[in-house]
């Protein structure tokens, strides 16, 4: 439960899903006990213009300063706020001045009378209003390093639900092609398990690739994945699949560049024992001390980028991790200047471009 001194919850996040599930523990949490309909209040905070967020702002304080019908306690839930995010409205001045006003109510809550919820998502945690929220709500941030393991953690859930399991491994595969959404990649589960039927059965890595589309930047995902997994006949199979549904050979060539330059600093930073891999993927005292030491050389960069080991994902680099252990730091340079030569060649050959990926692959891998 929040301490005492918070006058406000603060639940955000990256993933919509995994933020709405929390805030409805949470607001059954808070609820729980209150038998008056009109102790308990949810006001949808998702807004498109600056007179949507004024509403929303004049409902909040409606809700906060009118005391319950029948004396109870009162809960308010402020629901799937994007106003602190990197938006045209978020940015407006109008909108910040009315964050100072929603700010101003927040703290004037009394929280032995009225208990509120503000769940938000996405957000931009540069902005100072996010800074304030964090500051002043008990806080909760739902993604970043662990987001990988929560949305295996619910996948696993429902496929035991459904009287399936996933092979090892296959786990991994199913997020990588949904890119990493929960809501997809439970729908895909619910697929799988309809396929394999009531008689249940095993979700293997090869079910996956043949009934699981790829999904936004997954598109990259089973060609990256056979690539570095060093396996030559998938990688080239995967091609196949990649360029039959019709998309072009840079974009695949650039995730396959920015995966293996993560695997360069990655290798180099095992190799020199700073960075260690654990049960649970790379120790996190270890990176936040590699962080502390190096971070400072790429010039301030802190927007997620493969050139900065720093800016990403725990949980995705202890796969890389994995991956890089296995290949000596003269192969992942040897790699590293082939894709360069692999883009030198597409403005060669702009027609041939799946014929220039399978030379790549049969060249790095062969």
């Amino acid at each position: 439960m929040s301490p005492p001194s918070r006058a406000f919850v603060f639940i955000c996040g990256d993933d919509d899903f995994l933020v709405s599930r929390r805030g409805k523990e949470r607001f059954a949490e808070m609820t729980a006990g209150l038998t008056d309909e009109f102790s308990r209040e949810v006001i949808e905070a998702a807004v498109q213009k600056l007179e949507e967020l004024e509403t929303v702002i004049a409902r909040f304080r409606a809700a906060v300063q009118t005391i319950s019908l029948f004396g109870d306690k009162k809960a308010v839930w402020l629901k799937d706020v994007n106003f602190i995010a990197d938006t045209v409205t978020g940015r407006s001045e109008g909108a910040k001045a009315l964050v100072i006003d929603l700010q101003a109510l927040l703290e004037s809550v009394d929280p032995a009378t009225v208990s509120v919820l503000v769940t938000a998502c996405p957000v931009d945690r540069r902005r100072r209003e996010f800074k304030w929220m964090q500051e002043h709500g008990a806080f909760e941030y739902l993604g970043g390093d662990n987001s990988g393991e929560a949305v295996a953690g619910l996948v696993a859930e429902e496929a035991k639900s459904l009287g399936v399991s996933f092979a090892p491994g296959a786990v991994q595969i199913l997020t990588g092609k949904v890119n990493g959404h929960t809501r997809l990649a439970l729908e895909e589960t619910r697929k799988l398990g309809t396929y394999l039927g009531p008689e249940g059965g095993v979700i293997t890595e090869a079910l996956i690739r043949d009934l699981v589309p790829d999904f936004g930047e997954g598109d990259f995902f089973e060609p990256a994945e056979a690539f570095f997994a060093l396996d030559l006949a998938w990688a080239l199979d995967a091609n196949k699949r990649y360029f039959f549904a019709g998309h072009s050979a840079r974009p695949l060539l650039a995730n396959l560049q920015g995966r293996n330059r993560l695997m360069i600093q990655l290798r180099v930073l095992i190799d020199s024992g700073e960075l260690r891999m654990g049960f649970r993927g790379i120790e996190q005292g270890g990176f936040d001390a590699a962080r502390k030491t190096y971070a400072r050389h790429f010039g301030g960069l802190e927007e997620k980028s493969t050139f900065n080991l720093f800016t990403q994902n725990l949980w995705y680099l202890g796969k890389l991790g994995e991956k890089a252990k296995a290949l000596p730091l003269k192969r992942l340079i040897d790699f590293q200047t082939a894709f360069v030569s692999a883009f030198e060649e597409l403005l060669n050959r702009p027609q041939d471009e799946e014929g220039i990926l399978r030379e790549l692959a049969v060249r790095c891998l062969g």
